[in-house]
């Protein structure tokens, strides 16, 4: 049999039996008048709110197990095998840009600024002669610098030259032997300083 009532009328029979009762009857009946509810009720009924909290805490891990079972939020990120399409199509957009831009940004030489020693070999060598015949020398990636002539002793003078180098493009000791090979001016070659630029 099946009745019927007001709520307001209904929560106060229901307060004045469990008043003296734990439970309605069973826990299907029980389950069945809290979902007749629908909420939990006001405070003024304290036996019925303390009945519907017992009610609803055991229907409640059944209720969360459920959940559980629907609520799979990875937070740190999907290892799902669906891609993003769109997403993907960006990031290689990104890269391709980020590519161009490197490849179009000039990349540094680097360079070395040399102060070279050239001796000659006695002092009536001709010191202007060896510093034209030195500063004739090209080489791609070599750029000669000023110079001065430095008294040794005895008369002699050496060639201090600056030059600075591309260092992908000139090998000091090419260089030197360059200048070595002017045989009739000069006797030896010495790196006297170096400084990469």
């Amino acid at each position: 049999m099946s009745v019927t009532l007001e709520l307001p009328l209904a929560l106060h029979i229901l307060e004045g039996y469990l008043a003296e009762n734990k439970y309605v009857e069973s826990a299907e009946a029980d389950a069945a008048i809290a979902k007749a509810l629908g909420a939990a009720p006001s405070a003024e009924f304290a036996a019925v709110s303390k009945w519907y909290a017992e009610v609803n805490k055991e229907a409640a891990p059944a209720a969360a197990a459920a959940e559980e079972e629907d609520d799979d939020i990875d937070l740190f990120g999907s290892d799902d095998e669906e891609v993003d399409e769109e997403a993907e199509k960006i990031k290689a957009q990104r890269l391709a840009e980020y590519q161009a831009k490197k490849a179009a940004k000039p990349k540094t030489i680097a360079k070395t600024t040399v102060t070279l020693d050239v001796k000659p070999w006695d002092d009536e060598t001709d010191i202007d002669a060896m510093t034209k015949a030195v500063k004739e020398i090209k080489m791609d990636g070599l750029l000669w610098g000023g110079h001065q002539h430095v008294p040794v002793g005895f008369g002699i003078k050496k060639l201090q030259i600056n030059c600075v180098v591309e260092d992908d493009k000139v090998a000091l000791d090419d260089l030197a032997d360059a200048i070595q090979e002017l045989e009739d001016y000069v006797q030896s070659v010495d790196v006297a300083a170096m400084q990469k630029i």
